[in-house]
């Protein structure tokens, strides 16, 4: 039998970057150049982490960047993702967050921002001198979790604000909500100014009909991508997609980018970026398409038993609410009478480690890089515990308080920030002005922001989530047995 013909063209992805990096790891010249280890195997050893170290000046490029390969990853990226410019990152998205803030305004100026966006925004706010004209999503009233951001919320902050500079948002949420980003896009521009959008969740969107459309296709000026968090780059590796369309000046832009980057970036972070992309180019669709099946299939194994609830595409019910990301798995637990951190407890000791917990919600972060292995033994795990643990809880169980933050500024974030300070009991900060920033982590959302009053009941449920055991990013004493407050000569009249 005479064999058939391949007809089907073989499509080759081109990761430059990547290349070179692999060239330079295979190279035996006498490198004259850092890191100071040279990879000398009398020194390293076959440690795998430092064997793999590589700068990209001096290194995968020359110190004159004669090759071009970081713009020319940075252009093959910008193709994939539909963007007029993209800029790589070893910073993660705390980078670029920063960076726009630097490039939206000046000191002074008004820019309208999440109340959930990252805590990396709310030091760029700082940086920048911009003050925060804070909006806030929906909240579940059953849940207490936080929802999309209503258009007209965003509208009526626009008219209010009418100097306003530019819309930061954070699409999708930490719990994988997109909003109506076509509406917001359309109110931002009609009022002259741009959308940012902290997509640093979502780098997987562009990739599967399945998923929510990317924000850079839907017309946002500036889209944050963290490509560790579900893609495969290495840890910090992210990209910043800016458009051309005048609103956010591309030029300034980029210097403040590169303001804030390391002079010393990580060769093999970027050839991880470089590859990421192009695995997604070449084998996106199937990669995501079986993930998607295995999202599926934990959800109806899940949902449902011993009363556990699992988001799913019927959030868009929801009016705030414009998409769901399907391999965002969140648990709702509030309807089981079992705690999150017992469950979460009970997984850590059968290996299963979480993306993130609290009383009542679970995430585990599902990914392009799970199988059927890991998933069955995720949700073997979980309804093990539920089933022991269901009906048990005693305590009064309240999803983090990061979601439903109303805060009451007193000071700008950025005259918090630089004002005397001193230490106080947690009992005598109540009524003061907070001069640090308290994150309940993960999300990494502040509840408690510079500039800021502390109330009895905020600080009691933050003392209650640390007792819990819940981290607090931010703060120099992560017991808040004592609080950094603005010092009392410095705070305005009545803040006391």
């Amino acid at each position: 039998m005479t064999a058939v013909a391949r007809t089907t063209p073989v499509r080759f992805i081109d990761a430059p970057f990547a290349r070179a990096a692999d060239e330079f790891l295979a190279e035996r010249t006498a490198h004259f150049s850092v890191p100071g280890h040279k990879r000398n195997p009398l020194l390293v050893g076959d440690d795998p982490l430092l064997l793999a170290d590589m700068p990209h000046l001096c290194g995968v490029d020359d110190m004159r960047l004669s090759r071009d390969l970081l713009g020319r990853a940075e252009r093959l990226a910008a193709q994939a993702w539909g963007a007029a410019h993209t800029l790589f990152t070893v910073s993660g998205s705390t980078h670029p967050n920063q960076a726009v803030c630097l490039a939206a305004g000046s000191p002074g100026d008004e820019v309208i921002v999440a109340r959930t966006s990252h805590r990396s925004v709310y030091a760029g706010l700082v940086f920048a001198g911009l003050e925060p004209v804070w909006i806030s999503p929906d909240v579940d009233p059953v849940t207490g979790l936080a929802l999309g951001m209503p258009v007209e919320r965003v509208e009526r902050a626009l008219v209010e604000h009418p100097r306003a500079k530019a819309v930061m948002l954070v699409e999708p949420s930490y719990l994988g909500l997109t909003s109506d980003i076509p509406a917001i896009v359309e109110a931002a521009h009609a009022h002259g100014v741009p959308l940012v959008c902290d997509q640093a969740w979502g780098a997987h969107f562009a990739f599967h009909p399945g998923l929510p459309d990317c924000a850079v296709s839907l017309g946002a000026d500036a889209v944050i991508m963290s490509a560790h968090k579900t893609l495969t780059a290495f840890s910090q590796g992210a990209m910043l997609h800016v458009s051309d369309r005048g609103l956010l000046d591309v030029d300034r832009t980029r210097a403040c980018f590169e303001a804030l980057l390391t002079t010393s970036a990580s060769g093999a972070i970027y050839a991880s970026l470089d590859r990421a992309r192009a695995l997604m180019e070449e084998r996106g669709t199937v990669l995501v398409e079986h993930a998607l099946r295995l999202a599926d299939g934990f959800r109806e194994e899940v949902g449902g038993w011993c009363g556990a609830r699992c988001h799913d595409a019927g959030m868009i019910a929801y009016p705030s609410v414009g998409g769901v990301d399907p391999l965002k798995l969140v648990v709702d637990l509030s309807a089981t009478g079992a705690d999150g951190f017992q469950i979460e407890r009970d997984l850590r000791d059968d290996g299963v480690v979480l993306e993130f917990a609290d009383r009542t919600t679970l995430v585990p972060l599902l990914t392009i890089g799970d199988d059927e292995r890991s998933v069955a033994r995720l949700t073997s795990s979980l309804k093990r515990s539920l089933a022991r643990w269901a009906g048990t809880a005693t305590a009064d169980r309240k999803a983090t308080s990061s979601w439903r933050i109303t805060p009451q500024p007193v000071l700008t974030l950025r005259d918090a920030f630089f004002a005397p300070r001193q230490r106080v009991s947690w009992r005598r900060a109540v009524g003061r002005v907070a001069a640090e920033i308290v994150s309940p982590y993960p999300p990494g959302i502040p509840a408690l922001a510079p500039g800021e009053l502390i109330t009895s009941g905020l600080l009691n449920v933050l003392r209650g989530e640390v007792s819990d055991g819940t981290r607090m990013a931010g703060p120099s004493d992560p017991s808040l047995e004592t609080l950094v407050v603005v010092a009392e000569s410095s705070a305005p009249e009545g803040s006391n």
